[in-house]
């Protein structure tokens, strides 16, 4: 697709590329878009999308997900900023520089005005850097992290997985999915006080944030066993312990209940025996 002249070197500001750029549309109604020089295989991305069942994909309507070089935040001096930062534009650079690779962050939520996706009411762009991504492992995590939350965010937490999450943790099963779950979850079990029957004493504030994060964490990592082939050491983070292996295991077979499978799309846990 030819861009206007306005687009062409430089950065860009992430609202005008949202704007000029083709939106497409997956089978499953996920709504993406490509700009610049991604290094991205088209049909791979394609794949990639489309891996997202179409129970999930469904609460994803006000958002477009437009995978770029690289994206970053026009912060003073240079300086990186969040994902959301205040005021700071989102910028997006159309080709990978050292330099700018230094300023740029893993994803960035933009807000798009309305008629940008397509429809009167305003929604929001998720713009992902694939030059900082260095393998398909990373890209499909990044992406299903963002749809993940995405999700529980609209959707809110299952029932039936909050009971086993929660179950777990009270069973003081070793480990969690990631810092946000690790950290809430020992917030809301406490530092041991107890009632007066003996029961540990919960903050409930925490222990509903475990929960968002411990569902949305389940979603993408199930959404990243639909797309890529990868072993449990993969999840493996320096920051927390993981959760073991069972207990990942019943919440992912537990999401693939929830949430099927698209056609041509197969979930499965392998077992490995001990060299």
């Amino acid at each position: 697709m030819r861009m206007a002249g306005s687009l062409q070197g430089g950065l860009v500001m992430a609202t005008q590329v949202a704007q000029e750029v083709e939106l497409r549309t997956a089978p499953n109604g996920v709504r993406f878009a490509v700009f610049g020089e991604t290094g991205l295989n088209d049909a791979e991305l394609v794949r990639l999308v489309q891996s997202v069942p179409a129970s999930i994909a469904a609460a994803l309507a006000g958002k477009a997900y437009y995978f770029v070089p690289l994206a970053m935040a026009e912060g003073r001096g240079g300086e990186p900023t969040g994902h959301r930062s205040g005021n700071e534009a989102t910028m997006v650079a159309p080709a990978y520089t050292a330099e700018l690779a230094d300023l740029a962050i893993c994803h960035r939520n933009v807000a798009l005005a309305a008629g940008t996706l397509g429809k009167d009411s305003q929604g929001e762009g998720v713009f992902i850097s694939t030059r900082l991504l260095s393998d398909r492992f990373s890209l499909a995590f990044e992406f299903f992290i963002n749809v993940g939350h995405a999700f529980v965010n609209e959707a809110g937490v299952s029932e039936s997985f909050a009971e086993m999450a929660w179950s777990q943790a009270m069973a003081d099963v070793r480990g969690e999915t990631s810092q946000d779950a690790w950290e809430s979850r020992s917030l809301a079990i406490g530092s041991g006080d107890a009632t007066r029957d003996g029961k540990p004493r919960i903050d409930e504030k925490a222990k509903t944030d475990f929960l968002e994060a411990a569902f949305s964490d389940a979603v993408a990592i199930y959404l990243l066993s639909l797309a890529v082939d990868f072993d449990y050491s993969e999840l493996r983070e320096r920051e927390y312990p993981l959760l073991a292996p069972q207990a990942l295991g019943e919440r992912l077979r537990l999401a693939a209940k929830l949430f099927p499978p698209n056609a041509d799309y197969e979930f499965a846990i392998r077992y490995r025996r001990r060299a």
